[in-house]
């Protein structure tokens, strides 16, 4: 099945370049195209926000991306790329949650949007506890350790 998305808008960040962390402090913009202004409304009423965007510098080599060790490092174990979040996927998708600053216009202002500068952004998705949040989650020793950091 081939499918066919478009990009509702696009990032404009201070950051050019991936980087592995740092991101929670980072202020960003999503620009959302001139045709969707109205889709925004309401969304100022929340206080936070799930951006999904296409990761348009990664690259996924099988070979080298199906396994490995999460970031390059091998005192962590090795896991497949379902076990992880990294960028070099099969399908580059990120979905992050952000807190809302702003909404004006067609731009959406976001605090730890860890995506760079002309990403395009694919969906914009109010946070709702009752569909986002989990309880008593469990994650791997290694995850908690490797995102000390991170946001």
């Amino acid at each position: 099945m081939k499918m066919e998305i478009e990009p509702i808008g696009t990032v404009r960040s201070p950051i050019h370049e991936p980087v592995d962390e740092g991101w929670g402090e980072i202020v960003s913009e999503v620009h959302v195209g001139d045709w969707l202004i109205d889709g925004l409304r309401g969304l100022d009423s929340f206080s936070h926000a799930i951006i999904i965007f296409w990761m348009h510098e990664a690259q996924f080599d099988i070979n080298k991306h199906l396994t490995r060790h999460p970031r390059g490092r091998t005192d962590l174990p090795e896991s497949g790329i379902f076990a992880q979040r990294a960028r070099h996927r099969p399908n580059p998708i990120g979905i992050t949650t952000v807190e809302i600053i702003s909404v004006a216009g067609n731009v959406l202002r976001v605090r730890g949007l860890d995506a760079i500068d002309g990403t395009p952004v694919l969906d914009i998705k109010p946070y709702v506890p009752a569909f986002d949040d989990v309880e008593d989650p469990t994650v791997p020793e290694w995850m908690n350790r490797i995102m000390k950091g991170y946001f």
